[in-house]
């Protein structure tokens, strides 16, 4: 069986946490998160961007911010080398998702090629595997309102750039927002087969399937890469705060059972998920933001969904951080 980059053979899925330092705790200055509790997962979930210039929340951008040094743009701190340091991280891989937001035109006519450049040196540098998702949520108009030419063009330029530079541990990650787009706009914005490695998606609200549905048609697995529970009707959203016994409950049965039906039924083609373990309502960005300012995601305070979390993730099948992980996955 051909498999695409780092993809776990069929019945094996790499289990990801996110998505900043305190959430995912484990380390020296951020250790009340998912890692202090249960066991380290097989990779972390961090973000950047190829962004120099604007403000987010009193955070102006410089580009890469997150990668070498903390950052924070009002959705907690973030550094992705935090990881890299820390022997507990040493066998786990890094998803990164790179925003291209009033950015792609720019990528895409070559004046930020040094930034790619530096990038691509750093992902060579840190020797272990990294899940690149370029642009992710490509079809969230609402907030990344992404030209889809120059998403494109930026998107085939930074691999190009990466090939020439022999960056050999990325698998290059093609992601929805999870909802709303049919085929027919998929295979509008697909970057094409010799570009993409692997298929992913964001599932919240239990959305729909297409993305599992396209990657089937273009042989890719699937990447569920960012979820958390997310109670809605509508546009109407409900509490999701499971440090609640009853929300717990509630949780448990609405969408944490659906959510691993969806990846034990598609066992062929979803072979990852990255979990999101946060207090959503304590960060700036999502105070006013109506789908995740009900929402507080962090299992561990929860001690009804640790039980039941435990049971489901310590299966075999869900890949942890182990000294055999990354040639498992054919990265020696």
């Amino acid at each position: 069986m051909n498999l695409n980059k780092f993809e776990p053979k069929d019945g094996e899925c790499l289990f990801f946490i996110g998505q900043d330092l305190e959430a995912v705790g484990g380390l020296k200055n951020y250790n009340e998160g998912y890692a202090d509790t249960f066991e380290i997962p097989a990779g972390v979930t961090v973000y950047t961007n190829l962004s120099s210039g604007g403000n987010s929340f009193g955070y102006n951008f410089k580009g890469l911010d997150g990668i070498k040094t903390k950052a924070n743009w009002g959705a907690g701190d973030t550094c992705a080398h935090y990881y890299i340091e820390d022997p507990k991280f040493k066998n786990s891989m890094i998803s990164i998702g790179l925003s291209l937001v009033n950015a792609e035109k720019s990528i895409a006519k070559g004046k930020n090629d040094e930034l790619i450049i530096e990038f691509g040196n750093w992902i060579k540098e840190i020797k272990r595997p990294v899940f690149l998702r370029i642009g992710y949520e490509f079809d969230g108009w609402d907030w990344n309102d992404y030209e889809k030419k120059y998403f494109l063009k930026a998107w085939k330029r930074i691999h190009r750039i990466f090939t020439d530079m022999n960056v050999n541990n990325v698998a290059y990650v093609w992601q929805s927002k999870g909802t709303g787009s049919n085929q027919e706009i998929l295979e509008d914005w697909y970057p094409g087969d010799d570009f993409v490695d692997w298929c992913g998606y964001s599932y919240f609200g239990n959305p729909d399937e297409e993305m599992i549905t396209f990657a089937r048609k273009h042989k890719k697995p699937v990447f569920i890469a960012e979820a958390t529970p997310v109670f809605q009707e509508g546009n109407l959203y409900f509490d999701a705060d499971i440090s609640k016994e009853k929300i717990a409950k509630k949780a448990w049965n609405e969408w944490f059972i659906p959510f691993f039906r969806v990846i034990n039924e598609n066992q062929d083609v979803v072979k990852a998920f990255s979990y999101i373990n946060v207090n959503w309502p304590s960060q700036p960005m999502w105070i006013d933001n109506l789908s995740f300012q009900k929402v507080d995601s962090r299992i561990q305070n929860s001690t009804y969904l640790s039980k039941k979390w435990i049971a489901e993730i310590s299966k075999p099948r869900y890949l942890k951080a182990t000294d055999r992980l990354f040639s498992k996955l054919g990265y020696e």
